[in-house]
């Protein structure tokens, strides 16, 4: 069913407290919206991909992967980019680690470069722009503990970070280590995207617990040079407002297209933010990218019997003329009942798909057949 038809109608405490933070981001207050709760589960369709596990492999600092939430393919069409958060599990991140972040693999899947290390606590969701360079946001700012008993991580968190290719700083936006509003500061930014026209900088915030009474839903945007332009959007379950926004893209006709993962939907909005379309059928996603036909791939990575009942985890293809969803990718077999499925999701020139894995983390490849 088009949404379109419903448009109308101590540390030890602070990992805790960080920990008991992330489950309320995602299970906190009631999921979906009031028009999109009771809609039948897409649980079925076509699934012409074979997958390959553990698709990216670590060069030379040789560990394993941490969670990873941000995927993206390369410029060339071929080479992928991602971002891994240091440790598994929520917490602590990156704090305290001098691991590299930020890699890049070539289309073997054989890590090429990484860079990044010692300067974020959170890395989350990645971006290359039409110039090469890439953009990655960390997602969370430190607790007071975490100063206390590291004070260099005041100054690290809740900002994006634009690299060179090789791994150059050339901006940052936001305040590092300070959550707040644009133009001087960000709220937890889980994904960024820019315009393909005219370079513009769209940040979307935040990833915080949905519960909290002074919860931030929205898309901020930058000129090219980071000046501030204004925000779109804000906290709600109306068209165009948003509750975890948490992946950005734009779509062949320059229209924004926001995964609202509490809120169970894709919407489709102008770039000042005008509402045109919702499609729920995607379910809970986490990520999603867009190919040169308008076909749009979804990652739902938490579905499941508490926070979208009946709805499995899983990768959703479909179009965004229409938002019919014809392609589901089950999730990876696990130990869980409701199985797990990757977060971010980028999409190659030759039709291959890549999730970055939170729960199982590295990179799982979905190879077209």
């Amino acid at each position: 069913m088009s949404m379109s038809a419903f448009a109308r109608f101590g540390l030890a405490v602070s990992i805790v407290t960080l920990a008991a933070q992330g489950s309320h981001a995602q299970t906190g207050g009631a999921s979906g919206t009031p028009g999109n709760r009771a809609i039948p589960a897409v649980n079925a369709g076509a699934n012409p991909y074979r997958v390959i596990r553990d698709w990216a492999k670590f060069g030379a600092e040789n560990r394993a992967w941490g969670g990873s939430n941000g995927v993206a393919v390369d410029r060339d069409g071929k080479s992928v980019w991602a971002t891994d958060r240091c440790s598994p599990g929520t917490v602590p991140g990156c704090l305290g680690s001098r691991a590299n972040p930020v890699h890049l693999f070539d289309e073997t899947g054989k890590e090429v470069r990484s860079f990044g290390g010692g300067m974020f606590l959170w890395p989350h969701g990645i971006h290359v722009d039409r110039d090469g360079n890439v953009w990655v946001t960390d997602s969370r700012a430190p607790t007071p503990a975490e100063i206390a008993s590291s004070p260099a991580a005041a100054k690290k968190g809740s900002v994006v970070v634009k690299f060179s290719p090789t791994g150059q700083v050339l901006m940052t936006l936001g305040q590092p280590g300070v959550k707040g509003n644009p133009p001087m500061a960000l709220t937890e930014p889980t994904d960024v995207v820019t315009d393909p026209t005219n370079g513009d900088v769209y940040v979307a915030e935040s990833h915080t617990d949905v519960t909290d009474p002074n919860l931030v839903g929205r898309v901020s945007v930058f000129d090219r040079t980071g000046k501030f332009l204004r925000s779109i959007g804000k906290t709600g379950t109306g068209p165009g407002e948003f509750r975890t926004p948490h992946a950005l893209e734009f779509d062949s006709q320059g229209r924004l297209i926001v995964g609202d993962r509490h809120n169970h939907r894709v919407q489709v909005l102008t770039k000042d933010g005008r509402f045109i379309a919702e499609y729920p059928e995607f379910g809970r996603l986490s990520g999603l990218a867009i190919d040169a036909n308008n076909t749009i791939y979804t990652a739902d990575s938490e579905s499941d019997a508490a926070r979208h009942p009946g709805w499995r985890r899983g990768v959703r293809i479909g179009s965004l003329r229409d938002g019919k969803v014809t392609t589901f990718i089950p999730p990876h077999a696990t130990d869980s009942p409701d199985g797990a499925m990757g977060e971010g999701i980028a999409i190659d020139a030759a039709g291959n798909i890549y999730t970055a894995e939170a729960n199982l983390r590295g990179i799982t490849k979905y190879v077209k057949q």
